[in-house]
Order: C-alpha cells, then sequence, then structure tokens
C-alpha cells in the first residue's frame, strides 16, 4: 500500500532541541533522544468515515514530532498502518451495500488526500492488515506455541496473565479495563475465556465474511492488536521510540499490543513513550463514528475553507487536551492565517532568529503549539506595527512556520 506525497520541509539555520513528551506508561514528561534515526509508529484508520477533524487532530501531533526530529537533524523512520479488514469496517459495508474492499479503497484514497492537504507528512512504510496478514499469522502460531495463547471454538486468543508486564500501559484496574473492553471492541463476556480481558488473535472464518489462510489456524482473519504488533516489529523492532494514537487506543489497543511484543521477543518495552492526542468534541459530544456527529476535513475542503487554516485550528489545541470543535475555533483559524500571510508578504521585517528558538523551544516541550503560535503572534503584531529593516526575516518566519508547524505562508 502507498502513502502520500510528502510536501518540502525547509531547512533552518542552526538544530533544534530534543523532544520532551508525555509518557502515559509513566504518567510523566520523558527527554526523547533518538539516535542517527527515530523511530515512531502511529496507528492508522480503519478506512470509514474519513477524514474526520479527530483523526486529523491525531496525525497533526504525531506530524508535529517528525517536524521536531528532523529539525535535530535526525532522519525519521514513520510506519502507519490501514485496519483494512475489521468488524466496523464490514458493518458499514453491509449497512452501505457496498463491496468492503470497495469501502475500504475509496475511504484510504480520501484519506490521503486529506493528509496531503493538510502538509501532513507521510510514513515511510504505510501497511495495510490485509497485506500484513502473511507476517501475523507465525506470529500467532508462535504465542500459540508457547503457551501464550489458546483456542475457543476456532478463534485463537492471547493470554493477558502470560505478560508478567501486562497493565503498564494504561495504569488501569481489572475493573476499568473490563469496562474499556466491551466498549472498544472486547469480548470480556465471552464464556470459556481464561480471562474476561483475553484479546483475539486470530478470528476463525464466519459464514460470509472474508477470510485467508492461517496456516495451522485455520482460514479467517487477524485481531486487531496483533495486525499493529506485526507491522511494528518487523519494521522498526522492539524500544522504538514512540508509539502513538489518539487517547482512546492506551487500552486495549496498545496496552495488548505491547503484551503481544513483549511476550514474542522477551523484551520489554515495546515502545521508550506511549503519546496520545486527546479527543475532539461537536456538540458537546466526543467526535465518533458511532454518534455520527463528525466534521470531515474533505467538506471543510470543498467549502472553500484553506487547508492551512484548517491546520492552524488543530494547532491552536495542545495535542493532549481534549476540546470542543467550533465555528468559532476554525474563524479565529483563518483570521490568524490572513494576519500571519499580511505579515510576511512585506519586504522587509522585524528580525526573527529569536522566533525561531521560541518555536522550537515550544515544540520541544510537550509539542506545545499553542505556545509556538503564540510566538509568532508576537512577532507578527510587531511586524505590522514596527518598520523593520531585516529583508531576510519575513522569509526565514515563513520557512520557519512551514518546517516546524506545516503550515505553507
Amino acid at each position: 500500500m502507498h502513502a502520500w506525497p510528502a510536501s518540502e520541509v525547509p531547512a533552518l539555520p542552526g538544530k533544534g532541541r530534543d523532544l520532551q513528551i508525555h509518557d502515559t506508561a509513566t504518567q510523566g514528561t520523558i527527554s526523547l533522544a533518538p539516535g542517527p534515526v527515530a523511530r515512531i509508529y502511529v496507528c492508522g484508520i480503519t478506512p470509514y468515515d474519513a477524514t474526520h477533524i479527530g483523526h486529523a487532530a491525531t496525525y497533526n501531533a504525531f506530524d508535529l514530532v517528525q517536524r521536531v526530529w528532523l529539525d535535530t537533524k535526525r532522519q525519521v523512520h514513520y510506519v502507519q498502518n490501514v485496519t483494512d479488514v475489521d468488524d466496523p469496517l464490514l458493518e458499514r459495508a453491509l449497512r452501505d451495500n457496498l463491496d468492503w474492499t470497495e469501502l475500504a479503497e475509496r475511504e484510504t484514497a480520501l484519506f490521503r488526500e486529506d493528509m496531503t492537504a493538510l502538509r501532513m507528512l507521510p510514513p515511510q512504510h504505510y501497511i495495510g492488515a490485509v497485506e500484513a496478514i502473511p507476517g501475523i499469522v507465525p506470529l500467532v502460531e508462535r504465542l500459540r506455541d508457547a503457551g501464550a495463547a489458546y483456542e475457543l471454538d476456532g478463534d485463537v486468543y492471547f493470554s493477558v496473565e502470560s505478560d508478567p508486564n501486562f497493565g503498564k500501559v494504561s495504569n488501569l484496574d481489572a475493573e476499568a479495563m473490563r469496562l474499556l473492553s466491551a466498549e472498544r471492541g472486547g469480548d470480556p463476556d465471552r464464556a470459556g475465556k481464561k480471562n474476561p480481558l483475553d484479546p483475539m488473535l486470530w478470528m476463525a472464518a464466519r459464514p460470509g465474511e472474508p477470510s485467508w489462510d492461517g496456516g495451522s489456524l485455520g482460514p479467517g482473519r487477524p485481531g486487531w492488536h496483533i495486525e499493529c504488533v506485526a507491522i511494528a516489529l518487523d519494521h522498526l523492532g522492539m524500544t522504538f521510540d514512540i508509539q502513538g494514537g489518539g487517547s482512546d487506543l492506551a487500552f486495549p489497543h496498545h496496552e495488548m499490543g505491547a503484551s503481544h511484543a513483549q511476550v514474542l521477543t522477551g523484551e520489554f518495552p515495546m515502545a521508550k513513550a506511549y503519546v496520545h492526542a486527546g479527543m475532539v468534541a461537536l456538540h458537546g459530544e466526543k467526535m465518533s463514528k458511532s454518534k455520527g456527529n463528525l466534521v470531515f476535513v474533505s467538506a471543510l475542503r470543498r467549502a472553500g475553507v484553506d487547508p492551512a487554516a484548517i491546520r492552524l485550528a488543530l494547532l491552536s489545541h495542545h495535542y493532549r487536551a481534549d476540546w470542543e470543535w467550533t465555528d468559532e475555533v476554525l474563524a479565529e483559524a483563518v483570521a490568524r492565517l490572513e494576519r500571519w500571510r499580511a505579515a510576511v508578504s512585506r519586504p522587509d521585517g522585524i528580525a526573527a532568529d529569536a522566533l525561531v528558538e521560541e518555536v522550537r523551544a515550544a515544540l520541544a516541550n510537550d509539542l506545545d503549539a499553542p505556545a509556538a503560535l503564540a510566538a509568532v503572534d508576537r512577532w507578527v503584531e510587531l511586524q505590522i506595527a514596527t518598520d523593520g529593516d531585516d529583508e531576510s526575516a519575513p522569509g526565514l518566519v515563513s520557512r520557519t512556520v512551514d518546517a516546524l508547524l506545516g503550515v505553507a505562508l
């Protein structure tokens, strides 16, 4: 599966700062100083109802991570999946009387278009669940053969008790885990499971549903968590720098995936930092497919909204915050974009070397994009109010905003 084209990232003078970022597992800020190649895995979409603002906010956060790392003169090895076969996708295809593959391809294509318009840097590896199946089957077999998985009516489940570090990503108690498991795709009440929290690794073929050759597992399809584990281990190995996604993935998805990987490899942890973006609400409720209260990036673009303004709206909120999308949020972003463009369109201006360092410092401090925007706002106000004589300043500000914030002025 191919990703989307990369926009050019301008080079800035000097060198950026190492990233300090909030880690869900330790509930604190940790310093990340990767080697020459920084490694990040971000969980991708299940391709239906793409791309809503909640998606965009999440991928914007991890785009900032890439930009901070690139500014430190590192390479970035970024991997993202597409869950192009799963129950919600099959249910939507049935509802809309569509072939599930047609729905997945259409929505993935739309996602690529939106990511391109928003200037999100693409992953080096963009892998669909279906194409990963040949690598998933051996992992499930290994877990089963090691006694870390068991069969139940043809399905194969992972035993969470096989991992002594289970629970160290989300730090939730058993009752909270059970409630979230039921809410987020698990089946804690299924009879015969050794532990209600045990997640499915391989689903035996169901009538009328797609299935693949599972070798000794029999025909079927993979569970949700093992999909990401297979892709991450194949392309990044263990102890990569960041495992990322929305905050609703901390449990069960990232918790279960970490346990799968840790049992498979005997290493801990799967990732140095587990980083989660907040949820976006609309009309007081979390924006979600189940509620149908979605604002789509493509619809905003069709209505003539500049993608740079959409991106500024996302950047105006800290990535870990839960916030609400409103007309006012977008209007403020549109107005900010106009001010910034007017300021950098002047032939000369106020010196901007200090601004570059302010933006770098803000983003290195747990991706504090609102502080970065405020720094640019201050420069813009001075630029509009004062006659400067630095001919290089407008271009430097424009390159800084592009390189570090992904906004083309």
